[in-house]
This record gives C-alpha cells, sequence and structure tokens, in this order.
C-alpha cells in the first residue's frame, strides 16, 4: 500500500515502483499521476537516479513516456538496464522497449484506490 500521506515523495515513489510486475515498465510521469504530482516527472527521475543503492526498487523498470531508456545512464555499465530488462522477457531495440503499450503497466489503472 503507498502512503501517499508521507511528506517523502522520494519514498513514496519507491513504493510505487517496488509494485511494478517483472517484465512490465511504466514511465516517471504515469507514477508522477498517481502520487497527484503531474508535473513531477522529472523529480521522479530524480528519485530513480537516487535509488541505485536500494535493490529491492527495480528503477529499471522505470522509462520515459515513449519507452526510452532514458535512465541508463545512471546505471553501473551502459547496458545495464537494457540487460536487466532483457532478462525478465522485455525486448529492448535501440534503448527502445518494443512493443511498449502492451508492456506499460500504469499504477493509475492497475492500483486503483
Amino acid at each position: 500500500m503507498i502512503n501517499k500521506n508521507s511528506n517523502d515523495f522520494f519514498e513514496q515513489v519507491y513504493q510505487v515502483c517496488e509494485l511494478i510486475p517483472e517484465g512490465r515498465v511504466t514511465s516517471y510521469g504515469a507514477i508522477a499521476r498517481y502520487l497527484g504530482a503531474a508535473r513531477s516527472s522529472r523529480m521522479v527521475g530524480w528519485a530513480m537516479n537516487a535509488s541505485h543503492g536500494r535493490p529491492e526498487v527495480p528503477a529499471h523498470r522505470v522509462v520515459n513516456r515513449i519507452g526510452m531508456l532514458t535512465g541508463k545512464q545512471h546505471f553501473d555499465s551502459p547496458t545495464a538496464m537494457r540487460e536487466r530488462l532483457e532478462s525478465e522477457g522485455v525486448s529492448v531495440t535501440d534503448d527502445q522497449v518494443d512493443d511498449f503499450s502492451s508492456r506499460f503497466w500504469d499504477p493509475n489503472v492497475e492500483l486503483q484506490l
């Protein structure tokens, strides 16, 4: 359960990310909208960048609004994000999730209150 009353936005982002199923991806904007901060996609990105010391947060499953691996430079290697997604069955071509619409996990739909 997401604690939307928490004052720690990054912690809320992490709670949502922990719920993204293996083999699925979501976007920075979808997480921001779910948390009631639709104009805070960039802050979601900052939270993802800061999450790398937290192995329970699957930051590799968060991409931009068209499925691009825009956060890949914040991983251990330039290919780590793609490799993690591919290990979960997500196909990636030229740093973009293939069949993004069918892989997209929308917390606004999946986590209805």
